[in-house]
């Protein structure tokens, strides 16, 4: 049985004593929800299904190759973005799953960013990343904005 506690326009749910809940805060703030839900399809769609569909060219295979690692890295790269996307863009997905979501594709794209630099130099390439890693970061904040996870004891 949830209970609804309404403080000075901050709604609170409360299921469980040691579950994570969600506190909605400013439920009103639609521009935050707008980006929140650009920056994270973004990501679901450059990150989760883009590569979904590409994983098994001749490209993927080489990019794979050139960077030193195993072919067997690329599939499960390629799984772990899938079901992290998928965390990401469906609402009912708790929070601390979102979290380890949102840790996930940041150290995605870390690794990706240092494996690029360190093999091919500074380059155009090896930035990409840190523009995945920013836009991560926007939906990683904006989600916070509209919601904070927390634990109750």
């Amino acid at each position: 049985m949830a209970q609804v506690v309404r403080v000075s326009g901050i709604e609170l749910y409360v299921k469980a004593k040691s579950k994570i809940i969600m506190e909605t805060i400013n439920r009103n703030s639609k521009p935050t929800k707008i980006i929140y839900w650009i920056f994270t399809g973004l990501i679901f769609l450059l990150d989760s299904v883009l590569p979904a569909f590409t994983f098994n060219s001749d490209l993927a295979k080489e990019g794979v190759r050139h960077l030193g690692y195993p072919d067997y890295f690329r599939i499960e790269l390629t799984i772990g973005k899938i079901i992290g996307g998928i965390l990401l863009i469906l609402p009912m997905v708790p929070a601390r799953l979102k979290e380890w979501a949102y840790v996930g594709f940041g150290i995605a794209f870390i690794s990706a960013f240092i494996s690029h630099s360190v093999v091919d130099g500074l380059n155009v390439q090896s930035a990409l990343p840190l523009v995945g890693l920013v836009i991560l970061l926007v939906s990683y904040i904006s989600y916070h904005k509209l919601y904070t996870p927390f634990k109750t004891n």
